[in-house]
């Protein structure tokens, strides 16, 4: 039950067919919730032209219901409910232990399926290990560069989930998915989110256990100074999938950023590569305008979004 109901006319258009497409599969995904508006439809399809139809189709089916069935049929029923000529055999209702706890699976699989193919595949993995390998390169091996590396690369590991999480090359369901009134930019940003929620901690996290640069070494930008640039590079992703697709959008976006990254250390002379990136790290995380920069990008990619949303309604789908 929502507070918002459909009007008549929306209603009306919905009955006789006239209704676009996608504004059908919003209707549907409130009709699951609202059982005054579900109420409303059904009264307006049977009066309309398809009324009769069912009518008919609801006749059938009871008159097929009541039909007595036959002498042999009656008495193979007859024992399938009692049972041998021992007796009835008893009803045996299911425990709630086990009913509840499939209930909890269901919910469970519903959710994992809804993060998306990256988060319940092999990206999560690499990203766990990608966490965990520079924290053990850090302490154990003793190398500076460490830190500046994986600050280099967390904003374009969201990305590559991104470009694992949507389309036709990475979900087999796909199809199906995107035609649900739940798909397009809302299955998208689902999938995004999860994407965000699995990687950022993780990350920052792994961050935040690495020592610093050391004293040869830039101080470097902070450990959350690669969050703002993340986040709007992950929404041009998204921006750029309703031009490019998902695939070629993540890898445009992906490969923008690591060459604006390193394109300057291998032009630069006189200094280490590890010197040279923290360098530039500083330039992009470090400072009010710069965040300000990521963070105005963040919100122009996000009206973006919203201003072509419907463009995502049929996106890789054909």
């Amino acid at each position: 039950m929502t507070g918002w109901h459909a009007p008549d006319d929306l209603v009306t258009r919905y009955a006789d067919g006239s209704l676009p497409e996608t504004d059908a599969w919003s209707l549907e995904k409130h009709l699951e919730r609202c059982g005054p508006c579900a109420a409303r439809v059904s009264h307006t399809v049977r009066a309309g032209a398809a009324g009769q139809v069912l009518a008919e189709v609801r006749d059938a089916v009871l008159t097929a219901v009541r039909e007595p069935a036959p002498a042999g049929t009656a008495a193979s029923a007859a024992r399938l409910r009692t049972g041998p000529a021992a007796g009835p055999v008893p009803d045996r209702a299911p425990a709630a232990a086990p009913r509840a706890a499939r209930a909890f699976g269901g919910r469970f699989a519903r959710i994992l399926w809804a993060a998306g193919p990256a988060v319940r595949g092999t990206w999560a993995g690499a990203v766990v290990l990608v966490a965990l390998g520079a924290v053990a390169l850090a302490h154990a091996g003793g190398w500076a560069g460490v830190r500046p590396l994986l600050l280099a690369l967390a904003p374009v590991v969201p990305v590559a989930g991104v470009a694992l999480s949507y389309g036709r090359h990475a979900d087999p369901l796909h199809e199906i998915a995107a035609a649900a009134p739940s798909g397009g930019l809302r299955l998208l940003l689902t999938r995004t989110a999860a994407v965000l929620a699995f990687s950022t901690p993780c990350l920052t996290v792994a961050g935040l256990l690495l020592p610093s640069s050391g004293a040869r070494l830039p101080a470097g930008p902070s450990t959350a100074g690669w969050l703002l640039p993340g986040l709007a590079l992950t929404l041009a992703s998204l921006v750029l999938s309703g031009y490019l697709g998902c695939r070629t959008a993540t890898a445009v976006v992906g490969g923008g950023w690591l060459l604006a990254v390193s394109a300057p250390l291998l032009a630069a002379t006189g200094t280490s590569l590890t010197a040279g990136l923290g360098e530039q790290l500083s330039l992009y995380f470090t400072g009010a305008a710069s965040q300000g920069c990521w963070a105005a990008a963040t919100v122009l990619c996000a009206l973006l979004l919203a201003a072509r949303r419907t463009a995502y309604d049929r996106l890789e789908t054909m």
